[in-house]
């Protein structure tokens, strides 16, 4: 029986997209009034550099293209520490919702963990969740694929691995942990998305693939008749 659902965080509940804009927006303002530029002109800029080159060296192309004399790790701060208002896409507030009451539910996320709690707390999803692990709070050596965070969900809740899914939108890195652990696993594919079009690593695909998180109910219902 199903017991316990773990869902990633960046482009599995929220377009992470949103998160950038609120940063090059944020980046944006400092630098507008610093250099009495237009604001949205130097947002543009950024999209711009960003579908050009991709990220990494965002703000170091930008303040070169426009003579900024600028300590890239200060750009860098803004942007992580941006405040801002970040939204679920609907099936996942319809989900989490659906869920909470009658399963435990728990994230797992990548990334700086400063950054990854700050979009946690613009989301408001506290409240969702049994338990939240921002892997980088045990050391970088510890992100997805790495399966210490999932025998850590499975250690908190008393949980056997047949009883837990895990759900996540990257074939890269969210199921080889998850399935060396025993989870069931469930890729979401969205219509948009940095990792829609990666391939799955070979001997670690997810056990089922959805585009909406709706879908989910299906599965649990027929995990819950193979028992």
């Amino acid at each position: 029986m199903i017991k316990l659902i773990v869902f990633d965080l960046d482009d599995t509940l929220y377009n992470e997209f949103q998160f950038v804009q609120n940063g090059f927006k944020a980046v944006a303002e400092y630098l507008s009034h610093k250099y009495l530029i237009d604001s949205k002109e130097l947002q543009s800029k950024m999209l711009n550099i960003l579908n050009e080159y991709g990220r990494g060296k965002i703000f170091n192309v930008l303040c070169e293209k426009c003579g900024f004399i600028e300590a890239m790790n200060d750009l860098v701060f803004i942007y992580r520490n941006a405040k801002c208002k970040l939204n679920l896409y609907d099936d996942a507030y319809y989900i989490l919702e659906k869920l909470r009451y009658n399963y435990k539910l728990g994230l797992i996320t990548d990334g700086k963990a400063s950054v990854q709690w700050n979009k946690i707390k613009c989301l408001g999803v506290e409240n969702y969740f049994d338990k939240i692990i921002v892997t980088d709070d045990f050391g970088r050596m510890y992100w997805k694929p790495h399966e210490y965070s999932y025998k850590k969900m499975l250690e908190y809740f008393k949980c056997e691995p047949q009883e837990a899914i895990y759900v996540g939108d990257n074939p890269t890195k969210d199921f080889i942990g998850a399935r060396k652990v025993g989870f069931f696993t469930v890729r979401i594919i969205r219509e948009f998305g940095d990792n829609m079009k990666l391939k799955e690593e070979k001997g670690y695909e997810a056990d089922f693939t959805i585009n909406n998180l709706k879908e989910l109910i299906n599965i649990i219902q027929l995990l819950h008749l193979k028992k």
